[in-house]
């Protein structure tokens, strides 16, 4: 591979790096829009709704930070091949890796970039950004199965943001009780105390 063709394909290694940053911001956006659907649909009673919507928002947080970390990882790579370039060590294993790296940035596909990645990177011991800084797929944190523990707690943040008129507004027996739960133990604590006074 020429060098003109290399310093092509680290133009699209940097351009590469700014649409994941694009894409991860755009994530971003579409989890707040969803968080405004959980406040609406809490607000009117519907929690099957609000479930659905806290889903899709961690979904797209997550989707987000896969982003982000793959341009994080894109762009070290593009350091090394300026740096290659720079010094005029392009290897022959290496304009290959870029080569088919160039390809798989066209489609976006997470998977095949990070597997790229891994054959980059194994190359250089130097290399800042190490394949043990991702997750070994990328795919597992895409998944549609999102923990309800996670989705019950943004339920519940998204609710306290919202302020106590949402508390409210909450059905009966729904995240709502926490708090009078906390307050009636604290009435029994001062009544055992009040007991246990008048005994002495």
């Amino acid at each position: 591979m020429s060098v003109s063709q290399m310093e092509k394909n680290l133009f699209n290694l940097k351009f590469a790096v700014k649409e994941l940053e694009r894409n991860s911001k755009k994530c971003e956006k579409e989890e707040k829009m969803e968080k405004t659907k959980i406040k609406k649909a809490i607000q009117k009673g519907n929690m099957e709704g609000a479930r659905i919507h806290a889903e899709n928002a961690i979904r797209q947080k997550n989707q987000a930070l896969n982003y982000l970390r793959m341009s994080a990882r894109v762009d070290a790579v593009a350091s090394r091949v300026q740096t290659a370039l720079t010094t005029r060590k392009v290897t022959q294993s290496m304009a290959g890796v870029v080569k088919a790296m160039d390809a798989a940035m066209k489609s976006m596909n997470l998977e095949k970039i990070s597997g790229l990645m891994d054959k980059f990177e194994s190359q250089f011991e130097d290399l800042d950004v190490q394949s043990s800084y991702m997750e070994n797929a990328m795919s597992q944190t895409t998944t549609t199965n999102v923990p309800q523990n996670d989705v019950d707690s943004l339920m519940q943040q998204v609710a306290d943001e919202a302020g106590l008129e949402l508390n409210m507004e909450l059905p009966s027996g729904q995240l709502g009780s926490i708090g009078t739960s906390t307050a009636v133990s604290q009435e029994q604590d001062e009544l055992t105390q009040r007991l246990a006074r008048l005994r002495e």
